[in-house]
């Protein structure tokens, strides 16, 4: 599940992840996120910092702590320092943090080494 308000990153993921067999659900807010989680349960999250309404490490720790999501992958991909959001590792110390200018190459290798 991608999550992250600019249509722009979006269409990049899909364009990067298209050749792949993985199946996007696009969330632009943490309460779309929320809601398409009733319907799926995806294997991994790309969660963005950086939105309006909820930003993504209140998204993170909602579902950190939301049993039948506690134990997904999160990749944050943002313009922000990791620095920034360092705290969130305590929560769990295997997520990764990746730079909005990530390459397609990146993207997939961290995606095949968190869900196989």
């Amino acid at each position: 599940m991608v999550i992250d308000d600019d249509q722009v990153f979006h269409d990049l993921y899909t364009e990067m992840l298209e050749d792949n067999d993985y199946k996007l659900i696009h969330a632009y807010d943490g309460d779309e996120a929320l809601m398409k989680l009733e319907e799926e349960t995806p294997d991994l999250f790309i969660l963005d910092m950086l939105m309006d309404m909820m930003t993504g490490d209140t998204v993170f720790l909602y579902l950190k702590g939301m049993p039948e999501c506690a134990g997904i992958p999160i990749i944050v991909i943002s313009g922000m320092p990791k620095q920034s959001y360092k705290s969130l590792k305590e929560v769990d110390p295997n997520l990764t943090f990746l730079d909005k200018t990530v390459t397609k190459e990146e993207l997939i290798q961290v995606i095949e080494t968190k869900i196989g």
